[in-house]
């Protein structure tokens, strides 16, 4: 990451261009099914045993993460800051879901993304998504000063790729 020339914001590497892309291969398994989704929701425990939307949302973040992969530098990491995805169609267990990642924007330290999710049957997912780059290190120090005025234990730092 740079520094703007306005000297406080941080600006990302021009080497991330709209139309950069990625594509994520990522076989079900049974616990990625709305009944994992959170076990302590008896709501969900009841729920066919299908691709769930969060762990699909998730996946979507993943490809998104995988188009900045070659343009952060050491110490950065990407938040995910929006997403407006439909899913359209239920996936089984075993099936194997593609993830399709555009950039479709930069703009400072956020980046757009457009995302489509198939199950080599049909679309099951589509939508936009946009994450935001961020030095871990001030992150995580701002985060354990809200832990600390929440009482509440801190997050640990992040690893260094």
């Amino acid at each position: 990451m740079r520094r703007h020339p306005n000297g406080r914001d941080t600006i990302m590497r021009d080497t991330l261009q709209p139309g950069a892309k990625a594509r994520l291969e990522y076989k079900v398994p049974a616990n990625k099914t709305v009944p994992h989704l959170y076990p302590e929701a008896h709501d969900f425990q009841v729920m066919p045993t299908v691709f769930a939307t969060g762990f699909m949302v998730g996946l979507m973040e993943w490809a998104c993460m995988k188009v900045l992969e070659p343009h952060i530098d050491a110490g950065e990491g990407s938040l995910g800051i929006h997403i407006d995805v439909s899913h359209i169609a239920a996936t089984v267990p075993g099936q194997l879901v593609t993830v399709d990642a555009t950039c479709t924007g930069v703009s400072g330290r956020r980046i757009a993304f457009e995302v489509v999710a198939h199950d080599g049957l049909e679309k099951i997912g589509e939508g936009r998504h946009e994450r935001m780059i961020v030095p871990w290190e001030r992150f995580v120090a701002r985060v354990n000063e809200k832990a600390k005025r929440a009482r509440v234990g801190e997050i640990s730092a992040v690893e260094k790729r």
